[in-house]
């Protein structure tokens, strides 16, 4: 039963929980002790540890009463509870989102911006080059090791699809860029 108690009491917190962790906590209060999960001077200690740490407050909070109350179990099942209607509302939005981009009119609105934030990227590179690259005093100064894992980082990205037949994705060279920096600059 307490399975269900905690599916249950954490569906409501997921599903009228609008305006973000702090908006949800008066709700999140009422579930816990109406139930009688957590005391009040608990569910503060709790806030409190839920903020310190990452993720979003409400997961937390259900994680903890769902493992004070029936272990992993409990908490896993307390966290799909106050996940899931998240879940299917954006299931919901992807779905109508799809319908919606074979609309020649979106589609339209679409090709007509690609080139306007490809030029704000372009234009936002360029800018940031040439601040890197202008010294204290405004005077035109070029790191030379820079350059050098600029032009690696970029046979690297477009080399990348000659030999693993895919390009390499982006938070795989956010990675490989770290690493070279670190190499160049840290030692």
């Amino acid at each position: 039963m307490i399975y269900l108690n905690l599916f249950i009491g954490f569906l409501k917190v997921g599903l009228f929980s609008f305006g973000g962790a702090y908006a949800a906590i008066p709700l999140i209060r009422d579930v816990v002790l109406s139930y009688g999960w957590l005391s009040d001077e608990m569910l503060t200690y709790m806030i409190a540890v839920s903020e310190s740490t990452p993720g979003p407050i409400m997961i937390n909070l259900a994680t903890y009463a769902g493992s004070l109350q029936a272990g992993f179990a409990g908490a896993l099942i307390a966290t799909a509870a106050v996940v899931l209607p998240s879940f299917v509302i954006i299931l919901l939005i992807m779905i109508l989102m799809k319908k919606l981009l074979k609309n020649p009119y979106v589609q339209a609105v679409l090709n007509g911006v690609k080139p306007c934030v490809t030029g704000v990227i372009l234009a936002t590179g360029v800018y940031m080059i040439f601040q890197n690259c202008m010294g204290s005093i405004g005077n035109f100064t070029v790191d030379l090791t820079a350059v050098i894992l600029t032009a690696v980082l970029a046979v690297i990205y477009f080399g990348s699809r000659r030999v693993l037949k895919k390009r390499i994705s982006p938070i795989g060279l956010i990675g490989i860029s770290a690493l070279a920096g670190i190499l160049a600059y840290g030692l």
